[in-house]
């Protein structure tokens, strides 16, 4: 993974939401290209439709936003609401970026349930992808 830069970004899913859904902070791996980012088990591609979402999910579709995080601390949508999650292992890292000394409970979610992200699997995946649509014809 060493073709991958690692840093945190802020990470909302934007499909059907209305900017009220999920949203995580955590520790990314972004491509070499940096069209692609990793987080939880999932792979993002960069979209050309920034309508809602800047990035999808390259197995479901899902549009996201992705971002850095905001040195004010206000990562969510001015119109959104609900708690973000953030990774455990990113907590203290993020107080420093945002100068604070602790996090606010009633905006954050701490979790040690991110799930890791092999990005050799997604690779797979669109090659088959572009595979079957070769193989069709598309």
């Amino acid at each position: 993974m060493s073709s991958q830069l690692s840093t945190i970004r802020y990470i909302e899913l934007k499909t059907e939401q209305n900017d009220k859904g999920p949203a995580w902070i955590g520790r990314v791996q972004v491509s070499r290209s940096g069209r692609t980012v990793y987080f939880n088990g999932k792979a993002f591609k960069r979209s050309k439709r920034v309508i809602g979402g800047n990035h999808y999910d390259i197995e479901t579709g899902e549009s996201y936003w992705i971002s850095g995080i905001k040195m004010n601390g206000e990562d969510r949508h001015w119109a959104g609401s609900g708690k973000i999650t953030i990774e455990a292992a990113v907590v203290d890292e993020y107080l420093r970026s945002i100068g604070e000394e602790r996090l606010n409970p009633l905006r954050f979610l701490v979790s040690k349930v991110i799930l890791s992200t092999d990005p050799n699997r997604f690779l797979e995946f669109e090659n088959r992808s572009w595979s079957n649509k070769i193989d069709k014809g598309l």
